[in-house]
């Protein structure tokens, strides 16, 4: 498998990511999209809108502000739990996530761990700074992860940057259920940045303090988990399971279940769980993601968060170990009851199927990190090979996701070629994201575009001034076949819409 690090570099030189300012030093886990990143992160959001906003008749979408009122965080509980656990180098005074730093060194999980059982991990094991290689660390203690800012001139007025999207939908709900008149169940979904204070940042895209997310929040009523008519659709869904199960009696090893048989073991625990837990898995698949490469882990007990009944995550198979790439969590009605609590507001709705006013539960919040999902289709589109003594590289992105989706080349520019060419170009520009190169040889323009998962080359010579047909290149196959120019735009839809 590819490292983070060549990735990074090769994220950098194609134009898909950079260190944000980096000119004045940079900033450690925050990054800037370039040209053709940026291209490839809003193909995937909008694949994550349409999956989960417009292929729904029950789920809508919003935009929440980034700066919030601070009660609304004391409410949701993220002021009192919303932390990591930090160590100190008492030498050099690096500051260190205790919980990464035992993972790193022992190679052993650490998911749930209080402070009191991280703290005897480092005794035992006499783990020292990883900076300065000498130093004791100092006891675990707790950081809060959320930016602090202030409001106005006076600077008594203060509030914090989201650290995620959801309290939004939370204190938007019944403004929300008011104007688009939505029956339970239903969901709102959001996409928007996120920013948590780090410790430790690392690993490239995979932990950021400036991050973008995309969010579902699925209302339903509490007694009605089980009545989902979308069920029979996901239920033949089959994925690698680690269950708390299994985690607790030391048992690694994964098994492939369906999601059917996860629910009827009560694994799953609703029917609307398990449904939005096999959508979210098939996303992925549908989208290139190896099925290998990928499994759902149930949350033990002691890792459960405060607000959640249940949690199942999507997990990837990177460099570093089988790590979250998407949280599906039953969050009950922790959310809006806390903030019918806190602001002394009703936060109740008529359900019509039933006559009475209930608080609805969040059956199901899937949520996953824009830029960690970017960072994993990368990762796992990410090949190379040797082709004719020469080592190709090419990302094997789905081609809704690829940035380019054809280029235009002219053989030379010559014998009217570099205009026929231009004009292909112009006409396919109106259809799908096209791009038009005559600089270096053929093979050299062919690599520039495998290398940012160009789905389709197609090469203007002697033979389309004749008769009107072009050479069309496939990435994948390496396959050249003559197309009509006029059923180009056809031919390349036909695959961009499978």
């Amino acid at each position: 498998m590819v490292s983070i690090d060549e990735i990074n570099s090769f994220c950098k030189r194609k134009g898909l990511v950079f260190p944000s300012s980096e000119m004045y030093g940079g900033v450690a886990g925050i990054f800037d999209y370039g040209p053709v990143g940026v291209e490839l992160k809003n193909n995937i959001k909008k694949e994550w809108w349409n999956s989960i906003v417009h292929s729904h008749d029950n789920v809508v979408g919003m935009d929440g502000s980034i700066l919030t009122n601070s009660k609304v965080w004391e409410a949701s509980g993220h002021v009192d739990n919303f932390v990591d656990l930090l160590v100190e180098c008492k030498k050099c005074g690096a500051k260190l996530r205790a919980d990464h730093l035992i993972e790193e060194i022992l190679k052993k999980p650490t998911e749930g761990l209080s402070s009191k059982q991280l703290d005897e991990i480092i005794s035992k094991n006499k783990i020292r700074c990883t900076e300065c290689k000498k130093g004791e660390l100092s006891s675990v203690s707790e950081f809060n992860l959320m930016f602090k800012t202030n409001i106005g001139p006076s600077g008594k007025e203060f509030a914090f940057l989201r650290p995620e999207t959801a309290q939004l939908i939370f204190t938007q709900f019944k403004n929300i259920v008011e104007v688009s008149r939505m029956k339970l169940p239903f969901g709102i979904a959001q996409i928007g940045k996120a920013f948590r204070n780090e410790i430790s940042p690392r690993n490239f895209l995979f932990r950021m303090r400036e991050f973008e997310q995309m969010e579902l929040e699925f209302f339903c009523h509490p007694k009605k988990k089980d009545e989902c008519d979308l069920f029979d659709g996901v239920k033949d869904v089959s994925v690698n399971t680690l269950t708390a199960a299994e985690q607790e009696n030391g048992a690694h090893k994964l098994s492939k279940k369906t999601i059917s048989e996860l629910y009827k073991s009560k694994l799953i625990k609703s029917k609307w769980h398990a449904y939005w837990i096999a959508s979210r898995v098939k996303w992925y698949f549908d989208l290139g993601i190896r099925q290998e490469n990928l499994r759902i882990r149930e949350h033990v007990s002691k890792e459960l968060s405060h607000y959640s009944a249940s949690t199942w995550d999507i997990e990837y198979n990177y460099e570093f170990g089988w790590k979250e790439l998407e949280g599906i969590a039953d969050r009950t009605d922790f959310d809006l009851q806390q903030h019918a609590k806190v602001s002394k507001k009703d936060m109740a709705i008529h359900d019509e199927a039933t006559g009475e006013k209930v608080v609805p539960h969040v059956v199901s919040e899937p949520s996953v990190g824009v830029d960690r999902a970017f960072l994993t289709f990368i990762i796992d589109a990410y090949n190379e090979e040797e082709v004719n003594g020469e080592k190709r590289i090419f990302l094997k992105l789905n081609p809704k996701l690829a940035p380019v989706k054809a280029a235009v080349f002219p053989l030379v520019n010559k014998e009217g070629m570099d205009k026929k060419a231009e004009e292909i170009y112009k006409e396919l520009k109106k259809h799908f994201p096209t791009f038009y190169d005559d600089s270096g040889s053929i093979g050299r323009r062919y690599r520039r575009m495998d290398e940012i998962g160009t789905p389709f080359c197609i090469t203007i010579d002697g033979q389309t001034m004749q008769d009107s047909t072009v050479t069309l290149r496939s990435r994948d196959t390496l396959e050249q076949q003559r197309v009509k120019v006029s059923e180009l735009v056809t031919k390349i839809n036909k695959t961009l819409c499978a």
